[in-house]
């Protein structure tokens, strides 16, 4: 019941937002990875390594975006291990969600700058007026999650 509620409303603000009637001049390309915040990344990446077997990096410490980062590699994506450091964006979320969990999606987008203005014209709020430069080194902006059915979308130029 839940699904059907969620794409009659997908639904309804594609049809009456006018989504479909606006051309898009980028292309989505993959899905790049599913972030998941922690306190405890160490532990993170001991479930993810030993337990199910997957390749995981080590920390990498991003001060610039105040989290140190674990990827976890798959054959078709990745999953970012995200750890707050003392003054990060991340700490908000995780004293909302005490035990940590799924923070965003990231997608990545072969034109950075025409994927914010198509957005933009949808109603889109992204959460970073010019893209910033990314834990990989990419172009990325964020999408305001109540404009996109309560998810925190990461777009990130490949």
């Amino acid at each position: 019941m839940k699904l059907l509620r969620s794409i009659f409303t997908a639904r309804r603000f594609a049809t009456n937002s006018g989504l479909r009637s606006l051309e898009r001049n980028f292309k989505i390309t993959r899905l790049n990875h599913v972030s998941v915040a922690t306190n405890a990344v160490d532990k993170q990446r001991t479930f993810w390594s030993d337990v199910m077997g997957l390749q995981v990096s080590s920390e990498t410490p991003q001060p610039d975006h105040g989290v140190t980062t674990v990827f976890v590699s798959l054959d078709n994506t990745k999953l970012e291990l995200l750890e707050p450091m003392e003054r990060s964006p991340i700490s908000a979320f995780l004293k909302q969600n005490k035990d940590g969990g799924m923070h965003h999606l990231c997608l990545e987008v072969d034109n950075i700058r025409a994927a914010m203005e198509h957005v933009q014209k949808c109603g889109v709020r992204c959460l970073n007026s010019e893209p910033e430069i990314g834990a990989h080194g990419k172009p990325v902006v964020f999408l305001h999650p109540k404009d996109c059915g309560g998810v925190l979308i990461e777009l990130e130029e490949a």
